[in-house]
């Protein structure tokens, strides 16, 4: 009888688990945005960890937020690891209330897919897709269920106020890391080294090429910042060139990237051949902090070390002279490295 009790405890706990995941899925908001002016985001949040910051990002009212990746700590090769990591951030009746009152999207880094630094060797990265497909009601998006990886773009607003938001996945392709003698990473300099991988190149050129009078990319490293060590794009230089060569070559104005990863906030600013300035602006983490600062030659104004997220407002109202105006938002809702870029300043 006491063995019989023990599996039902079991078959009804893990029942519980599956249902309360999948009712998270459900929580999330599809209400259509007619013209999107408030994007907030952020990297970098512990599922054990309380999250107060949501809180703050809800009291912004944003039209989208865009999770950047370690969204969780999951680190395992264990899918059943992974998706408790999940239940989690989804049993968090701060992170309910956010996704039922503001339209969510995500991509992910290293830690919700699986490990720590890792990029296209690491082994579960099939499953890791399934759970966060499922995770972040993304199993309808027939674009992202189509192809290997999760990269995807949405579009926001009529023909005159549209806002692409391209998600890159800057895991499921990326070269393997190289490092010196003291371990950290230095720039690759191989020409086939990448951190896409080709079919994500080809996905990218073609959606450039589509109308937008904005383009946000998301990647879930920075892309801007300056090499210092540590993961950015700076370890593959020649694909922060393509970046811009693609950018250029798509004849595609208007693009701007956000980033996470690297628990703390700044806005980088690089400004390739024959093209217009590329911003960068960082924001991480909404749990997790370094509390120390890393040199940035490309940043532009100060660097924000507390709890934080992004916010990006489109001033549409002067439609020759559109606005983004970039702010980083601390806890208590103070905004801080406030930052206005004239859309006209992203033309070729």
């Amino acid at each position: 009888m006491k063995t019989q009790i023990v599996l039902l405890f079991l078959i009804s706990s893990l029942f519980l688990t599956c249902s309360k995941l999948d009712d998270c899925e459900r929580h999330f908001k599809n209400d259509p945005i007619p013209i999107l002016n408030r994007i907030c985001f952020g990297s970098c949040s512990g599922q054990n960890t309380d999250q107060p910051i949501l809180n703050t990002v809800v009291g912004k009212s944003p039209d989208l937020f865009i999770y950047l990746g370690d969204n969780v700590y999951a680190d395992t090769k264990s899918v059943r690891e992974m998706e408790k990591a999940y239940l989690a951030l989804c049993q968090k009746s701060v992170f309910r209330q956010l996704i039922s009152s503001v339209k969510t999207i995500a991509t992910w880094d290293d830690h919700d897919y699986g490990e720590n630094d890792a990029g296209k060797n690491y082994c579960m990265k099939k499953e890791s897709k399934n759970i966060f497909m499922k995770f972040w009601g993304e199993l309808g998006n027939n674009d992202r269920q189509m192809h290997e990886g999760i990269y995807t773009d949405y579009y926001f607003g009529d023909s005159a106020h549209r806002v692409q938001v391209i998600l890159l996945d800057c895991r499921t392709f990326r070269d393997d890391l190289l490092t010196n003698a003291g371990g950290y990473y230095i720039p690759n300099p191989a020409a086939d080294a990448t951190m896409l991988g080709t079919a994500q190149w080809n996905w990218l050129k073609s959606k450039l090429e589509v109308p937008a009078q904005i383009r946000i990319i998301g990647s879930s490293t920075q892309f801007a910042r300056s090499y210092q060590g540590y993961e950015s794009w700076a370890n593959f230089p020649l694909e922060q060139v393509k970046m811009a060569e693609t950018i250029r070559d798509a004849k595609a104005n208007g693009v701007f990237f956000i980033s996470g990863d690297m628990h703390l906030a700044e806005l980088s600013k690089i400004s390739p051949a024959n093209l217009y300035p590329l911003y960068d602006l960082t924001s991480s983490g909404l749990t997790q902090l370094e509390g120390s600062d890393i040199a940035n030659t490309n940043r532009v104004g100060d660097v924000e070390l507390d709890y934080n997220f992004g916010k990006i407002d489109i001033d549409w109202q002067d439609m020759t002279d559109v606005k983004l105006n970039l702010a980083i938002c601390k806890l208590n809702g103070a905004e801080v490295l406030n930052y206005v870029v004239h859309l006209n300043e992203l033309k070729q």
